[in-house]
């Protein structure tokens, strides 16, 4: 059967259509993969939202600096210090979302829209773009506590019910919050007290005036090994390497949840390209395979942790719902 001339325009369109919308389909695909193989295509920049010469800095450094190399752009590590970590994440969220500005974060990412309310930003807000590693804590005790293991030092405390201190850094802080986690598990009574910093608390748990604290191992190893500090358990999975004879939170009798570990990686404002992020996140996975990269990650108490995009995001939530829970059965406020 033939199709007259008014016949066939309507086939020939939708046939114009169609073909129209595979070019226009392929055109974008090609567009993204050019784009992809062409970024960076100026130098980057990294926001860190802590002081330089902090942990953040130092982790955001040991990586940059191997993938600058790689892509042969510079890297910009700016430190953007201030509340808790708030400026350094607004500036991240509002920046361009074309891949040249991404943050280091950490778990305030997960804690300070909860925390804060004058943070200004969610967690939602960011992209995760690489996963760098993790910080386990270890629980420590001043050496003159006649305790000698995590589960000698929670039948102690029960035995003396809001007697005992822990020490912390800040309202929502992370030894603040790990310890508020183990206590809750435990059952056991912490009178919790703040200090400025860690230099003005480990001198009182040093002479016994705090019980208690959750502290990253580079400033724990030398009064442990002095002997003026006892480490009870290391809050990763994992056992430290400078501190063999110290057991996981697990080996030492108790559930990993009842614990936290410090993390860090590079997120990007939101609606980034999936592109750009896969293309990041590939370098980052390789510079975490060098020694070199290695080297300086662990010498600063940070284990190496290689990941996707996909699990990165899925672990910003997992944290995000995990401290929002903790933070309103609290009911904890920023300092």
């Amino acid at each position: 059967m033939k199709l007259t001339s008014a016949e066939w325009s309507p086939v020939l369109f939708r046939i114009v259509r169609v073909h129209f919308r595979v070019l226009i389909a392929a055109l974008a695909l090609a567009i993204g993969a050019v784009n992809a193989q062409s970024y960076p295509a100026k130098p980057v920049r990294v926001i860190v939202p802590f002081p330089a010469g902090g942990i953040f800095d130092l982790v955001a450094r040991a990586v940059t600096d191997k993938v600058a190399a790689s892509w042969g752009q510079p890297i910009i590590v700016e430190p953007r210090p201030g509340a808790s970590g708030n400026i350094g994440a607004q500036l991240t969220r509002s920046a361009t979302p074309d891949g040249y500005t991404l943050m280091l974060a950490g778990v305030f990412l997960a804690v300070n829209p909860t925390l804060d309310a004058n943070s200004r930003f969610k967690a939602a807000d960011f992209a995760g773009a690489a996963l760098v590693g993790v910080a386990p804590n270890v629980f420590v005790v001043p050496g003159s506590l006649p305790v000698s293991s995590l589960k000698e030092f929670v039948e102690y405390a029960k035995a003396r019910p809001g007697k005992l201190n822990a020490g912390h850094v800040g309202t929502g802080g992370f030894a603040h919050l790990c310890a508020l986690l183990f206590a809750g598990y435990t059952g056991i009574d912490l009178v919790i007290v703040p200090y400025k910093g860690q230099p003005q608390a480990i001198p009182d748990l040093l002479t016994g005036q705090i019980s208690m604290m959750v502290l990253a191992n580079t400033f724990v190893i030398p009064h442990v090994k002095s002997g003026k500090l006892k480490a009870l358990a290391v809050t990763g999975a994992t056992r430290f390497k400078d501190l063999p004879d110290v057991p996981t939170i697990v080996e030492a009798g108790f559930p990993l949840e009842t614990s936290a570990v410090q993390w860090f990686g590079f997120v990007a404002p939101a609606r980034t390209s999936k592109e750009h992020i896969a293309r990041f996140n590939a370098e980052v996975n390789k510079a975490l395979k060098s020694p070199d990269v290695i080297d300086r990650l662990e010498k600063i108490g940070v284990v190496p942790t290689i990941g996707s995009p996909q699990e990165y995001d899925t672990l910003i939530r997992a944290e995000t719902e995990r401290w929002a829970r903790l933070i309103k059965e609290r009911n904890l406020k920023a300092d």
